[in-house]
């Protein structure tokens, strides 16, 4: 039977290839592609607070609505709330059926939640599709039908079950019926919602997502288990953002990498984006994650929040090189390194006694990649209280850290210009070179003995907590 369906696009799906709607179509059907700009995200006020992931999704969305006028059809662009709009341009263009990705974050669950109940208003059913998880959220569970707390066993079912092959986009789409008039919106512009191009952010979109993709499956995954830890090395996939908008499918990944040959360092690969998955299953069964600790022991843990420090982590400022250099990173590119994320955390949450509430927010804020389930779930780990996170008494030395994984300062010299001309000798120790070396470089000393840090920290872990550091 003739259907006519929207295929409404979110900023988690913006690509063609491997996408599940194709799965759910008939070859007569009518196709109304849809894309919103949501006030939720593109009000001016709301687009500053995440310059970088919004410069990443405009970019993204002008290649998919390229993409799809060369497979004969139009992306339609509207303004305004969804919940507002999908019912009205539903009941308006004669639409069928809704197909959408799901969203695992309490915020878009409530959302979908009230537009699929306005639609029943006009008996058109709303199909959620699985789009952004290898394995529909909630689906891996034990013998038991838990949720796994642990990442473990969770991976070993989830690599047993293996990924299902699907259908490849066709090669032309329908174009729009004739009686459904456009009215679209150009793609917003930066200047529009007064955001400052930032040239060192990572490009969008799809052709962009599979170059990165082919570039380390051709050389870096080979070294990724003893690479992927070095912040002065190109050791990583840094398809992170393109996973995150979904330019390119976590599915389409897998397969990709199993099919260019299973090793025990591409295993290691696969692995870590099992990681990302464990985070969404997480979210999808506990969704109170985002505000409160998964450990209910950690409520109430007593930060001390002290401005000054807080700012000075932010900025950059702390005197320890490779936590500013971190905090530097992520202000002028939209990244930061995976394992210098985990030392900043941990100096944050434990060395500062800092809310990792303030550091996960800080980090929504500006990183490109900016995932809410993923970026709670490390925030969390690092800081003790999460789901199969570190022991709590584990605390980074920051100092350690960086002479194993940024042995020669490279890293730290790219984003500390200030520290530019230091030796190896100094570079991840400055404070400890002669005066006179030091009144050059105009770096801040220490904001925090490592040590002082620690102990503090041990010591209300050890009082809340109610147990005895190891």
């Amino acid at each position: 039977m003739k259907r006519r369906v929207l295929w409404w696009f979110r900023g988690k799906d913006l690509r063609i290839e491997d996408h599940p709607f194709f799965e759910t179509i008939n070859p007569d059907d009518e196709i109304v592609p849809l894309f919103i700009v949501d006030p939720y995200f593109f009000a001016p006020e709301r687009a500053q607070e995440i310059p970088h992931r919004i410069q990443f999704l405009l970019e993204s969305l002008e290649e998919l609505k390229v993409a799809i006028h060369g497979l004969g059809s139009e992306l339609i662009i509207r303004q305004g709330k969804s919940s507002d709009l999908i019912p009205q341009l539903a009941k308006e263009w004669k639409i069928d059926q809704v197909f959408c990705c799901r969203w695992v974050e309490p915020f878009g669950r409530e959302r979908d939640r009230r537009i699929a109940d306005c639609l029943k208003g006009y008996s058109i059913p709303m199909t959620l599709l699985e789009g952004e998880t290898l394995f529909p959220p909630g689906s891996v569970r034990n013998g038991s039908g838990q949720m796994f707390r642990v990442f473990t066993p969770f991976s070993k079912v989830c690599w047993s079950r293996g990924i299902q092959s699907k259908e490849l986009p066709p090669s032309s789409l329908p174009p729009l019926p004739e009686d459904i008039e456009p009215h679209s919106v150009p793609v917003p512009s930066l200047t529009q919602l007064k955001i400052e191009r930032n040239p060192n952010v990572q490009k969008g979109g799809s052709s962009e997502g599979k170059k990165i993709l082919h570039t380390f499956l051709t050389g870096p995954v080979s070294n990724y288990p003893s690479m992927r830890d070095r912040m002065d090395q190109r050791g990583t996939s840094r398809l992170s953002a393109h996973i995150k908008f979904g330019t390119l499918s976590i599915r389409s990944i897998w397969k990709m990498t199993i099919a260019s040959g299973l090793t025990e360092a591409s295993r290691k690969f696969l692995n870590e984006l099992l990681w990302r998955e464990f985070s969404h299953h997480m979210l999808w069964e506990w969704p109170e994650l985002l505000s409160t600790p998964f450990r209910k022991d950690f409520k109430d843990f007593p930060y001390l929040n002290n401005q000054e420090d807080w700012e000075a982590w932010k900025e950059g400022k702390t005197g320890y090189p490779i936590i500013d250099a971190a905090a530097r990173e992520l202000l002028s590119t939209g990244y930061v390194h995976n394992r210098a994320r985990m030392i900043s955390a941990s100096f944050l949450t434990k060395h500062l006694l800092i809310d990792y509430r303030l550091g996960e927010q800080h980090y929504l804020k500006y990183l490109t990649d900016g995932d809410w389930a993923q970026n709670n779930s490390g925030w969390q780990w690092s800081a003790g209280c999460g789901c199969d996170a570190q022991p709590w008494f584990r605390i980074f030395n920051p100092i350690t850290q960086a002479l194993k994984f940024d042995p020669s300062g490279e890293y730290v010299r790219k984003y500390i210009p200030e520290l530019s001309k230091v030796s190896n000798e100094w570079i991840h120790t400055p404070w400890l070179a002669p005066n006179d070396q030091r009144d050059q470089w105009n770096y801040p000393n220490p904001i925090i003995g490592l040590d002082e840090g620690r102990q503090r920290f041990l010591a209300a872990a050890k009082m809340h907590l109610k147990r005895d550091t190891p």
